[in-house]
């Protein structure tokens, strides 16, 4: 039955080969894309609502993931409309995404071994960063890492293998133009994702007690942890 298994197969964007042409010009149309799509409205509405908005006035986050830097961008803005202070680290296995990365605050590395002391944030966020990795091992341990380092919340969003996201997500990208390598890409990316009981088992696996993972609109997939509580209050 289609997209029953994740997809193995390799994306282009994960390649070593790419240039950093390639890479900007990837990066150009992922944010196109991003800003169509709304990528930062999962962090925008959870955020607040599992901290709480008298807890959000001071965070310090982690993007892992973070790529060109983004996110932390469009959330910092947000955050600043609202008199709240969100101040970010990127942090990027890409040494030419770090470099398109205008933010001072920012690290190369991986996922699976974050460079930083335990509890070193307050939030650890990621979007659309897990479906490039390779095996159920990696993600677990991804998942333990963020946790390590986050004080008060994990949260990481994904793509939803989704039959009808493929094909919508297809036509949107055929309908804006996107190049051939990246439209292939985006369709890889939905082929690697998860579906929600699939990201329970690898959280389980990973010991994350009081977890909760659910999905939204067909198109994502979401962990959320609050740190020193039963669980995500909220989460449907």
């Amino acid at each position: 039955m289609f997209l029953v298994r994740r997809s193995g197969q390799a994306e282009y964007f994960d390649s070593p080969e790419r240039t950093a042409a390639e890479v900007r010009m990837h990066y150009d149309w992922l944010n196109r894309i991003n800003r169509l799509t709304r990528f930062e409205r999962p962090f925008r509405i959870w955020i607040p609502r599992l901290l709480g908005e008298a807890g959000c006035g001071q965070l310090s986050v982690l993007d892992v993931g973070a790529g060109d830097g983004e996110l932390g961008r469009a959330l910092t803005g947000w955050a600043a409309g609202r008199g709240w202070e969100w101040r970010f680290t990127d942090l990027d296995l890409s040494s030419h995404a770090c470099g398109m990365n205008p933010n001072r605050s920012k690290r190369e590395g991986s996922a699976l071994a974050l460079p930083f002391e335990d509890g070193s944030f307050d939030v650890v966020v990621a979007t659309t960063m897990t479906h490039h990795l390779g095996t159920d091992e990696e993600v677990i341990q991804h998942f333990r890492e963020a946790d390590r380092v986050a004080r008060r919340l994990v949260l990481v969003c994904d793509m939803q293998r989704n039959p009808v996201f493929l094909v919508l997500l297809g036509m949107l990208l055929v309908v804006k133009g996107a190049p051939r390598e990246f439209r292939r890409d985006g369709m890889l990316s939905v082929r690697r994702g998860w579906r929600a009981g699939e990201w329970r088992g690898l959280v389980e696996r990973a010991g994350l007690r009081g977890a909760q993972v659910w999905a939204e609109h067909g198109s994502r997939v979401l962990l959320a942890r609050v740190k020193g509580q039963g669980s995500a209050a909220g989460a449907g």
